[in-house]
């Protein structure tokens, strides 16, 4: 009984999502959920891709936290328009959630939605949000173990960044294990090394983006 539960909220969150990605594809709009642990720099990463993407690409960002409109306040000033969904004691966002915060946005104006979902490296790899992308970002601080330990994340990932690179060299960080362990679990996702403090592969994710909006989105105009 307890599995068909669990179940059935899958499916009506499944529901949902698909809903979510209809309503974001008929203005264009390319959804990207962004996942990982606490202090990952999900919204450092965003800091620095926001701006980069220009005028020509507006962004909006949906941010997941249990309190606070910290993220979202750092955001809203590169964002065209940022929302923040505070979950209590909720360790990841739903498609739900999303839906209510999709209904504050002027989804015609933009060309990328960022979502910010809670750090966690559990829960929210279960949960389609109606995106197009899984990005999964995974900090060098963090230590290399993590891709074993917490491999669902990782299966599901559209492109992985290996974010916080520039302290590869300070800190004690088996670069060949995590790209081990990535191997065993997912083959088409890129890799990306970047550091939001000097710049590094930033152009590469940049280019991803843009290649996964021409492929996802602009094939529907």
């Amino acid at each position: 009984m307890k599995i068909n539960v669990v179940e059935n909220v899958l499916k009506a969150n499944d529901a949902v999502a698909e809903a979510n990605r209809r309503r974001l594809e008929q203005v264009h709009l390319l959804a990207v959920n962004l996942m990982s642990s606490p202090g990952s720099g999900k919204t450092t990463l965003l800091e620095s891709t926001i701006p980069a993407l220009g005028t020509d690409f507006p962004c909006a960002v949906l941010v997941g936290d249990l309190q606070t409109t910290r993220d979202a306040e750092r955001l809203g000033r590169a964002a065209v328009q940022a929302t923040q969904i505070n979950t209590g004691k909720g360790c990841h966002l739903d498609a739900a959630q999303v839906a209510e915060g999709l209904k504050g946005l002027d989804l015609e104006r933009l060309a990328f939605l960022f979502i910010e979902n809670v750090g966690n490296m559990v829960c929210p790899a279960s949960y389609d949000l109606g995106e197009h992308v899984k990005a999964v970002l995974l900090s060098v601080p963090e230590g290399d173990d993590k891709v074993a330990k917490y491999p669902v994340l990782f299966q599901g990932a559209d492109v992985i960044l290996l974010t916080k690179i520039d302290l590869i060299g300070v800190l004690d960080f088996d670069r060949d294990r995590v790209l081990d362990d990535i191997s065993k679990l997912n083959t088409r996702a890129p890799i990306i090394e970047v550091s939001s403090k000097t710049g590094q592969g930033i152009d590469k994710w940049l280019a991803w983006l843009a290649e996964q909006r021409k492929q996802r989105v602009e094939t529907l105009e």
